[in-house]
């Protein structure tokens, strides 16, 4: 249960395993994890998206709804059953038996919690399924079905979603079925009305302590794919240090190429920890551009504001920007231009190999 951008690469696959066996999807509430708390809070998941259009592709209802008025039927409290991919030892107390252990730790136990739910027994459904994710397959769906019948088993509830990370390509384009909730572009289009002229170009940042050590990983045409990587490499492409964490030269060249190609009057700036607005307003002077970040910081307003720029530039690694990039190819109504930084070093890579 990683942050946002990573619980939404879980999130498509899920539709397609739903769909592939044919199952209500129960929507969870989001993990969300802030500095000034100890452990990680819920949210919802109607809070930031509507349901409706996902009913559209599959059957859908939100967790809250599911255990108020369908679980006590079908779901009693004496057969609720954790499912993981194989036993594992407790984090907390050596002496237990191996098993799921779907409640320790943060954020599992408050997740869990935040429902309600307690488990009276584990299922390791893939200790000799080793390709349970592999839902698209017919000889896989077969054993999902005959192992785990709906008439035994009418709810399957994982401890972690058994699909593939990060969302395999043939699931992104689930991702039309996503729309912002009505507060979420109620804010969104407020804060392009007062502080942005159009057209504007917004970019999204990583720059924060753990984003550098994580690029620190990245070696020169060793590394092909890390996180969201593969959007913007495509599928033999090397990632490089400068496409994971751009430097402040690169964040300027390739925001006035952009700027100057679209005759932008304002750029939108949403970073984890440096905006670096003092920095571009000095690189980008002589273009007489706004640029602005929003105050205070609203993560889900940030990327509705992102997905409605006229050009979006993201970061190649981060899955929030691969979440930004197919939200406007997919969910809008017709397909936005979007580009990452340092984009032309795998280029440049790629011509000379």
């Amino acid at each position: 249960m990683g942050r946002f951008g990573n619980q939404m690469e879980h999130f498509l696959g899920m539709l397609a395993f739903a769909k592939a066996l044919n199952r209500t999807l129960v929507l969870p509430p989001f993990v969300e994890y802030y500095h000034e708390r100890k452990q990680a809070i819920m949210a919802d998941f109607d809070k930031y998206f509507l349901v409706k259009p996902l009913r559209n592709f599959h059957k859908m209802i939100v967790m809250r709804e599911f255990i108020k008025k369908i679980a006590p039927d079908v779901w009693p409290l004496s057969e609720r059953k954790a499912f993981c991919w194989q036993p594992r030892q407790s984090i907390y107390d050596r002496k237990k038996p191996s098993g799921c252990h779907a409640k320790e730790g943060n954020p599992f136990g408050p997740f869990w919690d935040y429902s309600n739910i307690s488990f009276v027994d584990d299922v390791y459904y893939a200790s000799d399924f080793s390709e349970a994710h592999f839902i698209d397959s017919v000889s896989v769906r077969k054993k999902w079905e005959e192992r785990f019948p709906v008439d035994r088993y009418p709810v399957l509830s994982f401890i972690s979603a058994p699909v593939a990370f990060p969302a395999r390509t043939d699931h992104h384009h689930l991702q039309r079925y996503l729309r912002w909730s009505e507060p979420i572009v109620t804010e969104a289009n407020k804060f392009i009305a007062e502080s942005l002229e159009k057209p504007f170009i917004g970019i999204h940042l990583r720059n924060d302590i753990d984003w550098k050590n994580l690029c620190h990983m990245v070696h020169e045409n060793e590394t092909e794919k890390l996180f969201g990587s593969a959007i913007c490499t495509g599928r033999n492409g090397k990632l490089t240090a400068e496409m994971c964490l751009p430097s402040l030269e690169t964040i300027i060249k390739d925001v006035t190429k952009e700027v100057l190609k679209l005759k932008v009057r304002s750029i939108f700036v949403s970073s984890d920890r440096n905006h670096y607005i003092d920095e571009l307003k000095q690189g980008l002077a002589p273009l007489r551009i706004t640029i602005q970040r929003r105050y205070p910081e609203n993560l889900h307003v940030n990327l509705a504001i992102l997905s409605m720029a006229d050009h979006f530039i993201g970061n190649c690694v981060s899955t929030l920007s691969a979440f930004i990039y197919r939200q406007r190819k997919y969910a809008s109504s017709i397909p936005r231009p979007s580009s990452f930084f340092a984009q032309n070093y795998f280029i440049k890579n790629k011509d000379e190999l």
